[in-house]
């Protein structure tokens, strides 16, 4: 992370950055005593998003949380929680670890409990980003005659080009996977399931029925192209999708569905729209045959981890 463009996170129509910090991790030391520390001190000032309800001992305001992330609120031997609270004068109710529940916020003063909601807001976001993904969206790309086309590509290519650095036959997609991904989603209870098939079901009857006309689009899969600069040193290689009529509907659809999942918090803005391909080479399918989508740089227990991709030589594949 760069000091001049620290991360961005958007929350309530609002952006805040989240400033970047120095810290040791030692052996035996739970990064979230130090997480709370690089968190953008957020104003205490009004927002409309935020449900605050005046009662006889002063504010309160509730929001739902999965509970895999309540530990990351809590902290270490609490930590987190007590300091939230002596800083914005509020008291802090979190379900037991396990049980689904509100997270409630009281308080005397309608500012702290606000200051209290967007900083535990900016916590959950911080940690669910860490969070390995769960599930994605997309359409299947695997028609029998995609298959047997994709089958003669992986075939021409280990026969003419599996001298070039990097290719083999571990980095091809498995046929039955191929897909055209919408994006990537990490879903942490059954509740965030059924949001998320709800709100596909919202999409189907508000704009895709009225996009694609209640009919299947039917696009073609031709050209092979590259993700980074350098095609001597690629790590994914996709397929292009175009609808057959030429027309831009399919990218309007996908563009539409994401956000409207993004809008949701659901899926996090990284783009404003979707890159249409289909991964055909992948070097992340070297070491993990289920690989998908972006890299997640943190390991189940939220510690950052590297990994290193050996990347191929496209060079002749485009050229063939």
């Amino acid at each position: 992370m760069e000091v001049l463009r620290p991360q961005l996170i958007r929350i309530g129509g609002r952006v805040y950055r989240k400033n970047p910090i120095q810290e040791q991790t030692y052996q035996h030391e739970d990064e979230d005593d130090d997480c709370y520390q690089g968190l953008v001190e957020c104003a205490e000032e009004s927002c409309e998003g935020y449900e605050v309800v005046q009662t006889p001992q002063g504010f309160r305001c509730t929001l739902k949380a999965p509970s895999l992330l309540y530990k990351h609120i809590v902290g270490k031997r609490g930590d987190t929680r007590k300091k939230l609270e002596v800083e914005t004068k509020t008291s802090i109710s979190i379900p037991k670890p396990g049980q689904e529940g509100e997270i409630v916020i009281t308080g005397q003063h309608r500012s702290g409990v606000i200051s209290a909601r967007t900083r535990i807001d900016v916590l959950l976001l911080t940690f669910r980003r860490k969070q390995p993904f769960t599930h994605f969206l997309a359409f299947f790309l695997n028609e029998a005659e995609v298959q047997e086309r994709f089958l003669k590509f992986q075939e021409e290519v280990l026969e003419k080009c599996s001298m070039d650095h990097g290719v083999d036959s571990t980095i091809f997609q498995n046929p039955k996977k191929l897909h055209l991904t919408i994006g990537m989603l990490v879903l942490l209870s059954d509740q965030e399931i059924q949001q998320t098939c709800e709100m596909l079901q919202q999409c189907k009857e508000e704009f895709i029925d009225d996009i694609s006309g209640g009919k299947p689009l039917e696009v073609e899969i031709a050209g092979i192209e590259y993700m980074n600069d350098d095609p001597g040193m690629v790590d994914v290689l996709y397929a292009k999708v175009h609808m057959k009529d030429g027309s831009n509907r399919l990218q309007e659809l996908v563009d539409r569905v994401l956000e409207r999942f993004q809008a949701s918090g659901l899926i996090v803005k990284e783009w404003n729209s979707v890159k249409l391909h289909a991964t055909v080479m992948n070097t992340l399918f070297r070491k993990d045959p289920n690989a998908e989508g972006r890299y997640n740089l943190y390991t189940t227990d939220s510690k950052y981890v590297f990994k290193e991709r050996e990347s191929f030589d496209g060079r002749n594949i485009l050229k063939v």
